[in-house]
């Protein structure tokens, strides 16, 4: 995972390019829902072929992705609401890319596997951590969310590395998942 201090960088610029936006009168909302757009965008450019702009893409919209939290903070609009649907529509834009993946390599059978690998994968790193924090666990442990998701598979398409990059991306978000399990089953046994 992306070091504290790495985070807090990021999340400082993030407020400053989200006080620009602020004065647009766009809403917290809205902008996750033109990121998922702008990610349907990115899926079909990678579908028709072109990595080298999907990947560019990928890293620039996942990047963009962290603007809806940030304007929701620098504007004082943070509702739960919005928390929940920002994290329900980055599982869509995630899903969103893998199916313009899919539809590059329909007909491949071990591109295809290694991209239903990385979606179940992702899908659960972010299942066990929802399921753990509705438990009260608080669980961001795990080498790969996210943000290095998003960024590895950017640079995978850029490099025109897909292949490798969906084998390390299938070991190791299926890694994290097991991760969280076992930080959860840890924290929660029953100490002798």
């Amino acid at each position: 995972m992306l070091s504290d201090r790495l985070k807090r960088r990021v999340r400082r610029g993030a407020e400053y390019v989200a006080r620009g936006i602020a004065r647009t009168g766009l809403s917290p909302d809205a902008l996750t829902i033109l990121g998922f757009l702008l990610n349907v965008l990115v899926a079909a450019i990678i579908a028709s072929g072109q990595q080298l702009i999907g990947g560019t893409l990928v890293l620039l919209v996942g990047a963009f992705d962290i603007l809806d939290g940030a304007l929701a903070r620098v504007t004082q609009r943070m509702t739960t609401f919005g928390a929940f649907l920002d994290s329900t529509i980055d599982r869509y834009s995630e899903a969103v890319i893998y199916f313009g993946l899919l539809v590059l390599y329909a007909g491949r059978g071990h591109e295809a596997l290694l991209i239903y690998a990385v979606i179940v994968g992702s899908l659960m790193v972010s299942y066990t951590r929802a399921r753990a924090e509705g438990l009260g666990l608080r669980c961001e442990v795990g080498l790969f969310a996210r943000p290095e998701r998003v960024i590895l598979l950017g640079l995978g398409l850029l490099l025109n590395q897909v292949y490798l990059t969906l084998w390390v991306l299938a070991i190791l978000v299926n890694l994290t998942a097991v991760q969280r399990v076992l930080y959860v089953w840890r924290t929660t046994r029953p100490t002798r």
